[in-house]
C-alpha cells in the first residue's frame, strides 16, 4: 500500500509535517490539484499563480531526487477534488491521504468532503497543523475563548515559546523507485493552458523560486538586517524588510523555519537579543493572530466585518475615486506611488499598504472589501487571513482594529517615512524634479510650471472629519 501526500500551499520538502508523516508511514506518492476557476473565485493574482507554478516545477524535480512521483491534475473547482482523490486511491492502492490544514472556510469544507468520501471506502484524510506555530484553536484566554486583541494573544504566544520553540520536521528519506507510476505522470501545464497570460521575465526574476533561495534569503535577513529591522522597516525606500511573505504564502518556507532562524544563535532558547528581533517576531505573531482568527471566525472568510456594527457604515459608491486609487492617480503622492508599485511588481511595502488602505476606507470612504479584493488580485503574497486582517485593521472594522478616529495623514506619513522623496520619485517620475519639501504635497505650493500630475481628488482634512462622523454615528446604531 502507498500513502498519498496532498500538497496545497506548502510547496517544500524541508519541515513539512504532512510529508514527513506520510513518508514515515510507507511508500509515498504526491498529488497536486490545480483549480483555476477556484483561484479566480478567490481573486488570486496572476503573479502569485505564476510563482506557484514555477515553484511546483521545482518541487517536482526535488521530489524526483527522493523517488516520490508527483501527480498533477487540473480540477477547475474544489468540489470535484474528492472524486479525483478516490480515483487515485483506487488506481495506486492508497492507504491514507496526508495533508496540512488550511484555515479558510472553503478549504475546510473541501477537506471535509474529501474526508467523507475516503471514509466510505475505509481510508482517512490525516491532517496536520503546519501553517501556524501553534495548533489552530489552541491559543485561548482564561475563558477558553479566542483572543480578539493582539497584545494578550502575543503574551500567551511568548509564554508558549518560552516553554518550547516549535521544532522543524526532518527532510524525508529517499524511497524506492516507482517507475510504473513515474511513467504515467503528466507534465505540469503552462499558465496559458490554465487560462492565464504569461508574466514578464523581468518580474519573475524579482521573485526567484526554490527552497535553497528562500532559506538563504531568510538566513541573510536573520543574520544581519533583522538587527536594524525596528529602525528601517517603515521606510519604503530602504531595503529594510525580509521579503519572505511570498515564500510563506505558498509554503516555500515554513513559519517554524522563521522562528528557528530568529533563535539560531541562542541554540533554540527563547531569548531576544535586540529590538529588531522582537519587532520581527511580533510581525510573525500578527500573521499567526490573523490565521487563528480566520479559523475561529468563519465570517471572515465570507468578507464580513468582524465588528458587526460597522455593517451600518454608508460607504461611498464613487467609481471615479476608486479608479483613481487603483491607477495611482489620486493626487496624493505616497498613495499613488504605492498603488503603482503594486501594479508594476505584485508587491507593496507594508507601511504603504496601510496608508493606501486607510486612504481608501477613510478619506474616500469606499468599502474596504473593494480594496481588499484589488490587493488580492495583484499581490504575489496575497493571503486571505493577512490581507483581510490588514484591511479590517485599517478600516476600523476588524478585531483589535485601529480606532475609527485614528486616520493616517498620508502627507505626514510620506514626510516621515520617505523624507527625501526617494520612493516617490521612483514610482512617480513626473514629480522627480521636485525637492524633498515640495514632493510630498506638490499642490500646496505655487509652481512656476504646470505639473504633469493630477491635483488631489479630495481634501484630506474635510474627508477625515467626515469619516470620523460617519464611523461615530454607525457605532451608536
Amino acid at each position: 500500500m502507498n500513502q498519498l501526500i496532498w500538497f496545497r500551499n506548502d510547496l517544500r520538502l524541508n519541515d513539512h509535517a504532512a510529508l514527513w508523516h506520510a513518508t514515515q508511514a510507507g511508500s509515498t506518492i504526491a498529488f497536486v490539484a490545480l483549480s483555476p476557476l477556484q483561484w479566480q473565485q478567490h481573486d488570486d493574482a496572476i503573479i502569485k499563480i505564476d510563482f506557484y507554478m514555477r515553484q511546483l516545477t521545482q518541487l517536482k524535480q526535488e521530489l524526483n531526487t527522493i523517488n516520490i512521483p508527483l501527480i498533477v491534475q487540473i480540477i477547475p473547482l474544489w468540489k470535484d477534488i474528492a472524486t479525483e482523490i478516490i480515483s487515485i486511491s483506487d488506481r495506486y492502492h492508497i492507504q491514507d491521504v496526508y495533508a496540512n490544514i488550511e484555515t479558510g472556510i472553503n478549504e475546510i469544507e473541501r477537506d471535509h468532503a474529501v474526508q467523507e468520501a475516503l471514509s466510505k471506502i475505509g481510508k482517512n484524510l490525516i491532517l496536520f497543523h503546519d501553517k501556524t506555530l501553534f495548533p489552530l484553536g489552541s491559543i485561548r484566554n482564561k475563558s477558553q475563548a479566542p483572543y480578539q486583541v493582539f497584545t494578550p494573544f502575543k503574551k500567551t504566544c511568548y509564554e508558549r515559546l518560552n516553554i518550547d520553540i516549535p521544532k522543524c520536521f526532518p527532510y524525508p528519506h529517499k524511497q524506492k523507485q516507482q517507475p510504473e507510476i513515474a511513467k504515467k505522470e503528466a507534465a505540469i501545464p503552462s499558465l496559458k493552458q490554465l487560462g492565464y497570460s504569461q508574466i514578464d521575465q523581468h518580474i519573475q526574476n524579482e521573485w526567484p523560486i526554490g527552497e535553497t533561495f528562500a532559506l538563504n534569503l531568510l538566513e541573510d535577513f536573520t543574520q544581519d538586517k533583522i538587527n536594524r529591522y525596528h529602525e528601517s522597516r517603515d521606510y519604503p525606500a530602504q531595503d529594510g524588510t525580509s521579503h519572505i511573505s511570498a515564500y510563506l504564502t505558498i509554503g516555500i518556507l515554513s513559519i517554524r523555519q522563521c522562528i528557528q532562524a530568529i533563535f539560531q544563535k541562542q541554540h533554540g532558547q527563547f531569548f531576544l537579543n535586540n529590538k529588531g528581533q522582537e519587532i520581527w517576531l511580533n510581525e510573525l505573531l500578527w500573521r499567526e493572530f490573523y490565521q487563528q482568527l480566520l479559523f475561529d471566525f468563519p465570517k471572515l472568510s465570507r468578507h464580513q466585518p468582524f465588528q458587526d456594527h460597522t455593517k451600518n457604515i454608508p460607504w461611498n459608491e464613487n467609481d471615479e475615486h476608486f479608479e483613481a486609487w487603483i491607477q495611482g492617480k489620486t493626487g496624493i503622492p505616497i498613495v499613488d506611488a504605492g498603488m503603482r508599485q503594486l501594479k508594476a511588481t505584485g508587491w507593496m511595502h507594508n507601511r504603504v499598504r496601510m496608508i493606501c488602505a486607510m486612504f481608501l476606507s477613510k478619506n474616500l470612504l469606499i468599502d474596504w472589501r473593494k480594496g481588499e479584493k484589488w490587493f488580492m488580485q495583484h499581490l504575489i503574497d496575497g493571503d486571505l487571513a493577512a490581507n483581510d486582517g490588514g484591511w479590517q485593521w485599517s478600516a476600523s472594522t476588524g478585531t483589535d482594529a485601529s480606532p475609527y478616529f485614528r486616520i493616517f495623514n498620508p502627507v505626514t506619513q510620506s514626510q516621515k517615512f520617505d523624507p527625501e522623496g526617494v520612493f516617490l520619485k521612483k514610482w512617480i517620475p513626473e514629480l522627480k524634479h521636485l525637492d524633498s519639501k515640495h514632493i510630498h504635497d506638490p499642490y500646496a505650493y505655487q509652481h512656476k510650471t504646470e505639473l504633469n500630475y493630477p491635483k488631489p481628488i479630495i481634501d484630506l482634512k474635510a474627508t477625515r472629519k467626515n469619516a470620523i462622523e460617519v464611523f461615530k454615528k454607525s457605532s451608536s446604531l
